[in-house]
């Protein structure tokens, strides 16, 4: 069944560390859904703020590709959420406005969205008190992190490539074999023409 309204999909970046900020509207009855790539085992926390109108029921879910959904909330105005994925994938953060009254005749919401994930969604000052690290022990760890981060990175960028590469070699491949075959089929085409003309030729007694 469609949805009423549009359902625009806003596609943000995949960095492993990174932090988006975005604010938008959102009219009534309506649907709007970003999407972020997120690497294995990457903490992701958020905040999100929806402004409140009359009669208007928004609600908010977190799901990954395979439609598990990760966090959910009924009337949700102002709150935060946090999961660790468990693998890499595609996120769908998804905000969903309804209403009786019907559209036109309640003001768009206001969607404010702050999402953070790997290093930027460590809270190192928490981990400074539990650990009881020093000023210059907490900055060494945050560079620790984003340097384990970006290592991270380069191995799934290196992967990734290796695996296109493999690709290519096994479509460049196939598409060696199909050209022999049909290469095969042609010579194969052309033969069986030449020895049918000949014996219709004959049997019509223009050639000997």
């Amino acid at each position: 069944m469609a949805r009423p309204g549009l359902i625009p999909i806003l596609l943000l970046p995949a960095l492993v560390d990174a932090a988006a900020a975005i604010s938008f509207l959102m009219p009534v009855n309506s649907r709007k859904c970003l999407r972020e790539e997120i690497h294995k085992d990457v903490l992701v926390t958020g905040e999100y703020e929806v402004s409140e109108q009359q009669s208007t029921k928004s609600n908010l879910k977190i799901t990954d590709s395979s439609n598990h959904i990760l966090y959910s909330k009924e009337d949700a105005t102002k709150g935060k959420f946090a999961f660790t994925t468990e693998d890499y994938d595609m996120f769908e953060v998804c905000f969903e406005s309804k209403s009786p009254m019907g559209t036109g005749r309640v003001p768009d919401q206001l969607v404010h969205l702050d999402m953070k994930h790997g290093v930027e969604a460590k809270n190192y000052e928490e981990i400074a008190k539990v650990e009881k690290l020093k000023p210059l022990e907490v900055e060494l760890r945050r560079l620790e992190d984003l340097s384990e981060s970006i290592v991270n990175d380069f191995a799934y960028m290196k992967k990734r490539e290796e695996e296109m590469r493999d690709t290519n070699e096994s479509t460049n491949t196939r598409v060696l074999y199909f050209s022999i075959f049909s290469m095969c089929c042609l010579i194969g085409l052309a033969t069986w023409q030449v020895f049918y003309l000949r014996r219709f030729f004959k049997a019509k007694k223009l050639i000997e």
